[in-house]
Order: structure tokens, then sequence, then C-alpha cells
């Protein structure tokens, strides 16, 4: 049977791939900004012997998913997107990955795990638990999701479900 890492890696390497967002095993530098995880050309690469914490994966896509089409191929290293993009930063990365997890199930350590988010990945384990959802507004603003309560005559759930995983626009 395999490990609980492996499988949860290879759940959330198959669902990336499945929305779109081209994820690979290969070669990572040793200096990448994340261990064992790298942007290149809009897609992920990671290295299994290297990646520490499989929700770095989750993160990283959010920042892909997040950016625009035409900007999104471009994309690889350390991913800084200009200012002047609307609901594009940080903060819409993290609600995107928070919903992912949701979506495949896994448990919220997984993305707000103890080498990340400088020492707050509890508090926000338990902001994000307790139905705060910083940057999901953004991701509604993009066409990704629904904000506040779910829309009973659209049938439409709200955040934390997607109505699509990647920015049209």
């Amino acid at each position: 049977m395999p490990s609980p890492t492996i499988d949860t890696l290879d759940r959330i390497v198959a669902f990336l791939n499945q929305i779109g967002i081209a994820t690979r095993e290969g070669e990572v530098p040793a200096d990448a900004f994340l261990p064992g995880v790298r942007v290149h050309e809009g897609g992920l690469i990671f290295d299994r012997a290297a990646l520490r914490w499989p929700g770095d994966l989750l993160h990283e896509a959010g920042h892909l998913a997040v950016a625009p089409p035409a900007l999104r191929a471009q994309l690889s290293g350390d991913i800084e997107l200009p200012a002047d993009i609307p609901h594009a930063s940080e903060i819409e990365a993290t609600a995107w990955a928070w919903a992912a997890l949701c979506h495949l199930g896994l448990e919220p350590s997984i993305l707000f795990h103890e080498g990340g988010y400088h020492g707050r990945s509890e508090g926000l384990i338990r902001t994000y638990s307790l139905g705060v959802h910083p940057g999901a507004f953004g991701l509604a603003q993009i066409g990704l999701t629904h904000a506040g309560a779910a829309n009973p005559s659209s049938g439409v759930p709200a955040y934390p479900h997607m109505t699509q995983w990647l920015r049209q626009a």
C-alpha cells in the first residue's frame, strides 16, 4: 500500500493536470524558492525526492490559476505578478489553494504546513476552517467562484466550491 504522502502527491498532481495546469516530475534546482517545486512556463515541475510538502504544489498552482491566461504561460521561477493585475495576489492564490484542498478532501495541514506561511499556518487553518475566507471575494471577481452565501435560485454553491479553476480573462 502506498504511503499517504505519495497518495496525496499523486492526487494533487492528477487534479492539477486535469484542470489544465501541466504538472510533471522532473529536476528542480536545490536553490528553488520552495523545496522540490519549480514553476516553469506556466506549469509545475516537482522533484519527488526533494518535495517536502505536497501542498506547496497547490499554492504555486494557485498563483498560476489566478494569473491572466496571456501571462500564465510566460511564468517561470519565483512568481511575482505585476501589482496592477487585480485579484492575482498572494491572498487569491491562497484562497484558490484552500478551495482545491477542500475539493480534494485533504487535511488543512497539507496546505498550511509547519514549514510555510511565516509561522502562521495554525492561524490560517483556524481562519479558513471557521468560514472566514480571505481572498474568496477576489476569486469571485475574476469569475472562479461565488462569494458569500450560496444562491439557492441558481443552484450554485458558494466558495470554497469553484465554478471554474483557471482565470479566463
